[in-house]
Formats: C-alpha cells, structure tokens, sequence
C-alpha cells in the first residue's frame, strides 16, 4: 500500500503518499496568528518532521499552547547548551530547579571567579545564544544506530547522556541536532531556533537563571521574583546529590545494576529523616510562643505522611502533638461556592468554615477543651458533635494540614508568632542528564496516579485528565504563599521514580491512542523508559513513598 488516509480537525481528509512528513500539510493546521511547532498524530505530540506512516488524524501544536510553552523550555535549554559547548567547552553545565519562570544553573568545575568574569561570560553566553536565533538554524530529529550514539556522547563528553543509553535498548536511538550539537531526543523541541526569540540569562547565587515567559504572558517576561525559601532546599539537595555522586538518572541506574541501591535507598531516607527532625528542632527552639504547626503543599506533596514523621520528631524533643484536620471545617452543601464552571470549589478557602475554626483555635489555646467537627463527604454535611473530644497542656502543639495552611486568612484570629509554617512539596534534585531535567509536577502527578489507583480504584487517564485542575488550584492557593513559611520540607526521594515506574507504566499502557490523554501518557512512558527499575519491597515501611504505594506503617 502505497498511500495512506489522513485527516485533520476541521472535518477534511484526504490520502498522502506513505512516509510523508506531517510538515507537508502545515497549511491544514495553521491558524492565522498563532506559530505551529509540532503535531499531534493519533494523540501523540510529535515533531513536524515526522513520517506518517499509517492513517492519521492530525492535530496542530501552536507555540502559546500549554504543550508548545514546554517545548519552548526544553529547546531554549537546548539552544544554551549549543552556547556553552562554544564559549566554554572546557566547562561542563548543569541543569537545576525550576525558581518561577526560570531554571537555576551551575558549572560543575565550581570555578572561583569575581562578579564581572562571571558577568562576562554570561553576556556571552547571551551574545551567542541570539546570534543562533537570529541564524535561524533547523533543530532535527531523525534516528541514529545505537552504536554510533553510544560513541557520539562519549566522544563529545555527554557523560550522563551517554550513561541513559545503558538502561535503553532500541537499536535506533532518537535524537535532536542543531549546528553540530547532539541531545538525546526526551520530547519534541520547536523546529527552528529563530523561534526562541524571548529569554534572558541572570546572574543568581552561585549560578546562574535561563528566564523565559511565563504561561499566558506570550512572549513577555514577566520581572523577577525571588523564592529563597524554596531555593535554599533545592540546592541543599542538589548539593547533597553532587557530593554523593548521585545528580542524574544515570548514576541511579548504575547503582541498580551493581547490586548497590539498597545501601543508597537507606542513605536517601537517613538524609531525609534528618532534615525533619531538623525541623522539629527549629520548632522547639521557639516552643516558648508556638502553640500550632501548619503544614502545607501541592498534590502529592507527601503532606500527611510528613505530619506523621513530624509528629513522632516533636515528641522525641518534648511536645504533646494534637491533630486536627481541615477536611472536617467544610461548610457542605449549598454553602460551599462555586468555581467558574458552576461546581462546587472545595479548595478555595471559603469552602471552609473559618470563624468557626478560629473559634476552637481561640477556645485551645486558652486551656478548654473543644469536641471537633465530623465532615461526612458521602452526605457532603458536616456534624459539629460526634467528633474527638481535645484540649491543650502546657506540652501540646497542635498539628493542622490542609492546603491553606500557609495563608493568614485560614487563622486570622491566631496571633503569628503562635504560628510555625511548614512548605511540603517533591522537590527533585535529580536530572535525566547534564541539560535535561525532571519537572517536579511529573513527580507529583505519577505519584497520585499510582496513589488513586491503588486506593481509589481511578485510572492513569482520570489523573491526566483532572491534573491541570489540580495544578490551577495549586496556582491559586498554595504557591503564592509558600514564600511564607518558616521552614520548607523536601518530600521527594532521589530513588522514588524508579520504585513507581513499577506501578505507573502498566496504569500508563491502559491509556489507548483513541484517548484525549494519550499524548500526556505516551510522554510519561518515555520519560520512564530511562528509569532501571527498583523492586517495591526495598521501600522502607515508614517511607513517604508508601503513603502512594501502599503498605505502610502508618495509617491513613
């Protein structure tokens, strides 16, 4: 058969000879105004010089998409790695975190240098990276032998590159080149650099920002804003994973395969307890005017496990913990508001019954003793009796999770000095390769696909389908204060994505190509497919990574 049948979102089709690239119809998919940068080929983001071999239904990607502005990240990383490989290849640069519409970078040498020589070098950095946008030069994609990719990255240095192809076994390796500089292909990049028009590079601590537009700014750069309390736990672990020899997928998977990562799993989860229990000692230090710990974070943050774990710490040093859970202060019913689709919003802070709340908080705090509320979410009513009866010692600290937790509006009566604020979230410091990083929300969403499967019975493409709610929310009312906190807790463990790969990647299978969630599906299988497995049963049972996969000590 030597043609095919496509077909496109307005209700056209027609036949093509088989192997032609989906370019061939950009005309199909343009949309006056708006910049094409991939297609979507059976509900698979792909780029635009993909071979169609067998019938399509396509779909265009535009560059102010939620798809596209990621594409735009990961191609600018791509493009300051092309940079560096011409002003400084005797440096090799590493990938960070994510700080606001920015990733965080650093040279591997840690070379001393005064302000204006790092100044100089940026700007040159800068210099190329534009003169490359303005040559508008092709970013391709096509296969390469494994064995010629395996000598390509060695050659050019690309050692933790170089170091995922050992856990890959296709004989054909995907990959990007542009102007003589190769990358493993991880997901599509835009198709030309003359459209990485808006970024700036910044001096930052002991690095340095790649800035780029923030969702729904098009092409602006939105001023800077600083996180220093995310940041400074971000690079305590990126430090801390250097120092060990762990900072990329890579070296995780030579641990796996020399028999070694049960020693390292004990290690990451020693590094961790010890962090928290720092953090009861901050709270102890103050236990003169503290009566409270609020705690809080995204999805998946690993919140109520950390409470758990914070808990048992608070103890060791002399406090009587109290819980009380924000889940039982809904209002219910027709008293709960509605978002901007008509349903009811049980995340913003009205959903809850503050003046009441602060109430108990008040009627604790001075020596009484108050009967807790009982929300029943089957009925959607909330009893104000039935619920545990508690009251306060001159060694009790109460323990309150939910995610406005950070937010003053949530105890407006409770003076903040009473007040230790406490920022969870999954912060990994852990890399694909030297420019190739792991989005947090990745970790986070696999975490609650494995979690509502296993106990909610909900599907991967459920999850899919609600996250970019979920991460609307988070938006809303959680990161907007996480700069508030007086201490932040990293839940992720360096090791975790390769223990839910185990349950992730079948969830992942089920999603078929006739679904609106297959491309997100299909993206998170690759990312996973760089991941050597780790068996569940190495899992410590008091590990934050069993609140998502089960069989844990505590309950919940």
């Amino acid at each position: 058969m030597n043609s095919i049948h496509i077909s496109f979102p307005d209700n056209h089709s027609g036949e093509c000879i088989l192997g032609t690239r989906a370019e061939t119809f950009k005309d199909h998919l343009g949309d006056s105004g708006r910049i094409l940068v991939a297609v979507k080929i059976n509900n698979e983001i792909l780029p635009l010089s993909t071979r169609l071999e067998v019938n399509s239904h396509l779909e265009p990607v535009f560059l102010d998409s939620a798809e596209g502005l990621m594409m735009y990240r990961r191609s600018l990383a791509f493009l300051l790695a092309i940079a560096v490989r011409d002003i400084a290849p005797d440096r090799r640069l590493y990938i960070g975190h994510s700080l606001g519409n920015s990733y965080y970078y650093t040279f591997a040498d840690k070379r001393v240098s005064t302000q204006e020589d790092r100044k100089a070098l940026l700007d040159h950095l800068k210099e190329k990276m534009q003169k490359l946008v303005k040559n508008d030069l092709a970013i391709r994609y096509y296969l390469m032998a494994y064995s010629e990719a395996l000598e390509l990255f060695e050659k050019n240095r690309q050692i933790d590159t170089r170091m995922l192809l050992d856990e890959r076994s296709e004989s054909n390796v995907p990959v990007n080149e542009c102007d003589g500089f190769f990358d493993l292909y991880i997901e599509p990049l835009v198709p030309r650099t003359g459209l990485l028009t808006s970024f700036d590079l910044m001096l930052y601590q002991n690095g340095f920002l790649l800035r780029f537009p923030g969702f729904g700014k098009g092409m602006q750069l939105d001023p800077f804003e600083d996180s220093p309390v995310i940041f400074s736990v971000y690079d305590e672990y990126k430090e801390w994973g250097q120092r060990i020899g762990i900072h990329a997928v890579g070296h995780l998977n030579r641990l796996v395969s020399t028999r070694t990562i049960k020693d390292y799993i004990s290690i990451a989860e020693a590094f961790q307890a010890k962090k928290l229990f720092e953090i009861a000692d901050k709270i102890y230090e103050k236990r003169d005017s503290v009566k409270m710990v609020l705690i809080a974070g995204p999805s998946s943050s690993g919140k109520t496990t950390t409470a758990k774990k914070l808990s048992i710490n608070l103890k060791v040093v002399g406090f009587d913990p109290v819980a009380i859970s924000l889940d039982d202060y809904y209002r219910g019913g027709d008293k709960t508001p509605l978002n901007e689709k008509g349903e009811p919003d049980y995340e913003c802070l009205e959903a809850l019954d503050i003046p009441y709340l602060n109430e108990q908080l008040l009627a604790l705090m001075a020596g009484n003793e108050v009967t807790l509320p009982v929300y029943d979410f089957k009925t959607g009513c909330r009893r104000a009796a039935g619920g545990q009866n508690i009251h306060m010692n001159n060694r009790s600290i109460l323990i309150i999770e939910g995610i406005h937790g950070l937010n003053d509006a949530l105890t407006p009566d409770i003076d903040r000095n009473m007040k230790f604020k406490l920022y969870v979230s999954a912060l990994t410091q852990l890399n694909l390769d030297d420019h190739n990083r792991i989005p947090t929300s990745d970790n986070r969403m696999l975490r609650r696909m494995v979690r509502d499967y296993q106990f909610r019975g909900s599907s991967a493409a459920r999850t899919i389908k609600m996250w970019p709610d979920v991460q609307s929310g988070e938006w809303k009312y959680i990161f907007p204060f996480q700069n508030t906190a007086d201490a932040a807790f990293n839940s992720a463990l360096t090791y975790e994505l390769a223990v839910l790969k185990f349950y992730a990647e079948p969830l992942l299978r089920s999603v078929k190509p006739s679904m609106p969630e297959y491309a997100e599906a299909v993206r998170l299988l690759s990312f996973l497919e760089n991941f050597a497995p780790i068996p569940p049963q190495y899992v410590p049972s008091q590990s934050i990574i069993r609140e998502f996969i089960g069989e844990s000590d505590f309950k919940y």
